[in-house]
């Protein structure tokens, strides 16, 4: 029973190695990339699919101290720029994808061409089996080491301006 059993593990344990080849995970890695890429379409065109990609629980953090939303919080504030047709426009012109071993979770990192410039983002990713959804994505602004003391500067006036009132 014993020798059944350890053959039984063995060739589970063979099977999930199998599973795991580097062409598959650049397979998994290209399924994940083209549902990022398709995420920022779908809001670079309007699409209301852009929230269904969030999970229901999902979390986005924009570039402002006060940009901290759920998804339908975020769904609220985006409306007025999905019913003009017209929201942001992000292309991804680098990206990380790392996944789990099992693949149901993937983090990743990227780079990318705004209307603000070049921003940098992360997300993690759930794979739910039924297919991805975004649990968590973070938005920064990349700012320059030359002019980071100006930044800051602007930043601190702006703080101190909101104190004010």
């Amino acid at each position: 029973m014993k020798k059944i059993l350890i053959a039984a593990l063995f060739f589970a344990a063979s099977a999930s190695a199998l599973a795991q080849t580097p062409a598959a995970d650049a397979s998994f890695k290209l399924k994940v990339a083209t549902f990022i890429d398709e995420w920022h379409d779908d809001a670079a065109h309007a699409r209301w699919a852009y929230f269904d990609k969030m999970a229901k629980n999902g979390v986005y953090i924009g570039t402002d101290k006060s940009e901290l939303w759920s998804r339908d919080e975020f769904k609220a504030w985006a409306k007025r720029f999905f019913d003009k047709g017209k929201a942001w426009s992000f292309k991804s012109t680098k990206r990380n994808i790392y996944f789990s071993p099992d693949k149901h979770y993937v983090w990743f990192d990227e780079q990318l061409a705004t209307q603000m410039g070049v921003c940098q983002a992360s997300g993690v990713i759930h794979n739910t089996g039924k297919g991805f959804e975004i649990e968590h994505y973070q938005l920064s602004m990349a700012v320059p080491n030359e002019v980071n003391d100006k930044v800051v500067s602007l930043i601190k006036e702006a703080e101190a301006a909101e104190a004010k009132k």
